[in-house]
């Protein structure tokens, strides 16, 4: 009798150490999926920002040159 109830105790135990493992690794396929899907967004996001910098760049030397300033 002790020991139907020491296995069964073990047999649970088991049990939560694969749904703590599944959980785990489905934590880590997330993890992945989002750190792959968020890395070219933020490429494209600097990319977008650097040809904001430039076109800004040159509005404003052309606002300078046509008010009569120097290069």
């Amino acid at each position: 009798m002790a020991e139907e109830i020491k296995s069964a105790g073990q047999g649970q135990q088991r049990q939560g150490d694969v749904v703590k493992g599944d959980f785990a690794t489905i934590l880590v396929g997330v993890g992945t999926l989002l750190d792959s899907a968020l890395t070219p967004l933020g490429k494209i996001v600097v990319q977008t920002l650097d040809s904001l910098t430039v076109v800004a760049k040159q509005i404003l030397e052309g606002v300078s040159s046509s008010l009569g300033g120097k290069k």
